[in-house]
């Protein structure tokens, strides 16, 4: 028998998981991970500092992104206009703030859609199987192989005429593929796990198979993708609408921002830089907290950095 100081002595390097009677949740593992994790919250401080600041950032300013300003046209940053003037007097503040706005929203659908989809068709294809399985492989081995720039190129005189929510839709459709096949792995190994079997001779139907034990078991990747997907999304937005086949004006996002910025980008830099670094601190920030949520997930998918 071994006494209270003995037993303190063995469990006394022992981690907290082990020592503690009841069994840690997945859910509290991954959210202790992150909370020890230093760039998890330096990306999520960033997003939140930039979601407040897309959401109020136009209260203290006193003109609107529509708002010419003759006077001063092409000003440089100043008290009046914080981050300068465009060559027709446009504030350049007040039109980074909306087209954050626009860049944000899209992300933020875009990135979570295209993993629900992912999800859905991949648990489809993997546990279903049979001419199910090889027709959507099909198409997603199709649409892998497709050049979706020159699809959103041909579409792009399509797209001038309808709402930039379609644009959503369409850069939805092109950013789960990848996704799904990995979904698809992993459902063809939980098809064969006993809890899965079990409920399939209970009578469960397939629906909801998928729907109570397959999701729920690969969520934590659909998350992931999720969250690194906002980050991609904001770029491939700003792609197209820098090249003219994105949102198109008088509508603002950071692309159209960079796109008219370009030419002046040496003269007059506050037009191209202000714009630029919002991107790049905002994509940054996503990044950061994908890649944090990707290794508490799984701590082996890389090598710790922090």
């Amino acid at each position: 028998m071994l006494d209270e100081a003995s037993v303190a002595d063995v469990t006394a390097g022992t981690p907290e998981v082990i020592k503690s009677k009841k069994p840690v949740s997945r859910f509290r593992l991954i959210s202790s991970r992150l909370r020890s994790t230093p760039r998890f919250w330096v990306g999520f401080i960033g997003l939140a500092v930039i979601s407040l600041w897309a959401i109020f950032g136009l209260a203290p300013n006193a003109w609107n992104y529509t708002d010419l300003d003759v006077r001063n046209m092409g000003a440089s940053p100043s008290g009046l206009h914080w981050f300068g003037t465009s060559d027709i007097g446009e504030d350049i503040y007040a039109q980074t703030i909306v087209g954050l706005r626009k860049s944000l929203i899209i992300g933020l659908i875009v990135g979570p859609l295209a993993a629900i989809i992912a999800g859905i068709i991949g648990a489809v294809a993997g546990y279903i199987g049979g001419w199910w399985d090889r027709a959507i492989v099909w198409v997603i081995d199709l649409l892998l192989v497709l050049p979706s720039l020159f699809i959103f190129i041909l579409l792009s005189q399509v797209l001038k005429s309808k709402s930039w929510v379609a644009l959503i839709f369409l850069l939805s459709g092109f950013g789960w593929m990848i996704m799904a096949r990995v979904i698809r792995a992993q459902t063809k190994s939980l098809r064969e796990r006993d809890f899965i079997k079990a409920a399939r001779f209970m009578g469960v139907d397939t629906w909801t198979i998928i729907r109570r034990h397959v999701l729920p078991n690969v969520s934590s990747l659909l998350i992931i993708d999720a969250t690194l997907g906002i980050g991609g999304a904001i770029l491939s937005e700003t792609t197209l609408s820098f090249f003219g086949f994105g949102i198109q004006a008088p509508d603002v996002s950071l692309g159209t921002l960079l796109s008219a910025g370009q030419g002046a980008a040496a003269t007059r830099p506050w037009l191209f830089i202000f714009p630029a670094a919002i991107l790049v601190f905002t994509v940054l920030s996503a990044s950061l907290v994908g890649d944090a949520l990707r290794d508490a997930v799984d701590p082996t998918s890389g090598v710790n950095r922090d």
